[in-house]
């Protein structure tokens, strides 16, 4: 089997040389400074404000009922699958007619491209492989139970399942190379959710033989560990295994797209809670989930980042998870999240967190829906959820990324305890409050109101950028935002002004200040798009 990851960097290497400057416009890539990111596209930080298109509607049809919604929802940028059963449906003989029809319809709507690569992995199955590939189990093995039965997914120790999948994404890269020099394609998937739920690793004769040996020395180096893989990692010795060379399968898929044409290339986890994730049975084992990314780091150099799908509605979990994908070695995107309305509040803390990209999860209107994992139905009040955030960040987008690409971020969804949170950026301290009207403080007694409506959702958040020592960028909605001196820096601190406005050509332009009753009590955003520039000062 190593003999095939090599060969998949060789075969890199060989195709090397067809990557050449043969686009009107840079290649989009990954750029990292002092433990921030960002997605380069045209050249400049671009912010993808995104969604992801049901799993089949991969065909023309199915597609055309996507860019209404996108429309609504002010999307840049979507999300869509090419299945290796729809690009060689034959042995060798290869279609890629969708992957045309999908950038034309793309560019007619003005939208960028996340292309999701639906091949020896789709949420763990191999639903998406051939018909060829389903009927030959001898020359594309399962993976073996400990009981030596067959499992419903393919081993990462198949040599010709590697072989074959590495064949048919060249070919969609290279179809990208030559069919797509504006590069509206910005992103690629190879793989999707990899890993094995309920069997920890394929234990074949093949499996069993590798599982004895030592762990690789690139591993060693990365992790500290040594021995064989039960010595170095114990418990979680077959996930690790698998994790590894599940890692090492995608790279050298990975390693040969790119040399065909280098567009960024990440992979997404299957997350099933973070009290799973001690259980080697109870995870899509060999998925780059959060306590992995250094064995998947080690052993898949050809991907830029991984990134959690996230269907977990505790704003706990989703906070945690956040925390451990945005690492100074790994850009955080959500490329999945659920699509119903109380999570489009996730948007701002992933902004917090310096994402390049975010993407909920069926956005089209071929009227399936995956509740309860998203919405009951795709209706106006659950695409506005996402509409409202995104709406606000459409128009300064590449100024949002190109901020937080240098400049300190924070952001927080409405939390479960609805309490409020509060962070320290420069001498200031920033909280966001709940459940508040625009006039007034709930304390207060001899003014009687009813509770606002919204303080019962779980809906709002915030996203602050910070500019300068005493500027700051703030979107958000739902939520009370208040600024105050931070304990220990000097005192006497004032808000001086708070701008509503919009970026112009990178420059600020103020449409108007707020002041008096909006901005007495705390900022307080509500249902409609507002960018807010907020100058702090200290009085003599």
């Amino acid at each position: 089997m190593r003999n095939y990851f090599a060969s998949g960097i060789a075969l890199a290497a060989l195709l090397a040389g067809t990557a050449t400057a043969q686009t009107a416009t840079p290649v989009p890539h990954i750029e990292s400074r002092n433990g921030r990111h960002a997605l380069i596209v045209d050249g400049a930080p671009f912010l993808m404000l995104g969604a992801q298109v049901n799993n089949s509607s991969n065909y023309a049809e199915p597609l055309a009922t996507a860019w209404p919604v996108l429309d609504r929802m002010h999307a840049n940028t979507v999300e869509v699958p090419i299945a290796w059963q729809q690009v060689e449906p034959r042995e060798g003989q290869f279609d890629l007619s969708f992957l045309q029809t999908l950038l034309d319809q793309a560019r007619a709507h003005d939208k960028r491209v996340v292309l999701l690569w639906f091949g020896t992995w789709k949420n763990t199955s191999y639903s998406y492989t051939p018909d060829w590939v389903k009927l030959d189990s001898k020359r594309f093995p399962r993976m073996k139970t400990r009981d030596g039965k067959d499992h419903g997914v393919l081993s990462a120790h198949g040599a010709e399942t590697l072989k074959a999948d590495m064949r048919a994404f060249v070919k969609v890269m290279e179809y990208l190379r030559d069919h797509d020099p504006q590069n509206t394609v910005i992103l690629v998937q190879p793989e999707n959710e990899t890993g094995s739920y309920r069997n920890p690793r394929d234990y074949s004769a093949e499996g069993n033989r590798l599982f004895a040996q030592a762990i690789p020395a690139e591993l060693a180096k990365k992790t500290g560990k040594r021995g064989t893989w039960a010595q170095a990692f114990g418990t979680q010795a077959d996930r690790a295994f698998n994790s590894w060379y599940v890692a090492r399968y995608v790279n050298a898929i990975a390693a040969a797209g790119k040399a065909v044409k280098p567009l960024p290339m990440y992979v997404n986890a299957a997350l099933a809670g973070p009290s799973n994730v001690p259980d080697p049975d109870g995870v899509a084992s060999g998925g780059p989930q959060q306590d992995v990314l250094d064995i998947w780091k080690a052993a898949a150099p050809a991907l830029d980042f991984a990134a959690p799908d996230l269907y977990d509605r505790s704003s706990a979990n989703v906070s945690l998870y956040l925390e451990k994908y945005a690492r100074a070695d790994n850009a955080l995107m959500v490329p999945e999240i659920g699509n119903a309305r109380d999570f489009a509040r996730f948007f701002y803390e992933a902004l917090g967190h310096g994402a390049i990209g975010f993407a909920p999860f069926g956005m089209d209107a071929t009227g399936y829906f995956n509740f309860p994992l998203g919405a009951r139905a795709l209706d106006a009040a659950t695409m506005d959820a996402f509409a409202l955030p995104y709406g606000m960040l459409q128009g300064i987008a590449r100024d949002w990324a190109r901020i937080a690409f240098t400049r300190p971020t924070w952001g927080v969804a409405k939390p479960d305890d609805d309490k409020p949170r509060s962070t320290t950026l420069g001498g200031w301290q920033i909280t966001a409050s709940w459940g508040e009207w625009q006039f007034g403080m709930k304390e207060w007694t001899f003014l009687k109101s009813d509770p606002a409506p919204w303080g019962a959702e779980k809906i709002g958040g915030v996203a602050v950028a910070q500019l300068s020592d005493n500027e700051f960028l703030v979107v958000g909605d739902h939520v009370r935002v208040t600024f105050s001196a931070a304990e220990g820096s000097a005192p006497n601190g004032i808000m001086l002004r708070a701008e509503e406005g919009t970026f112009v050509d990178g420059t600020w332009r103020t449409t108007r200040v707020w002041n008096g009753d909006q901005a007495d009590y705390g900022l307080n955003l509500i249902d409609r798009p507002q960018v807010l520039k907020i100058t702090m000062g200290r009085y003599r």
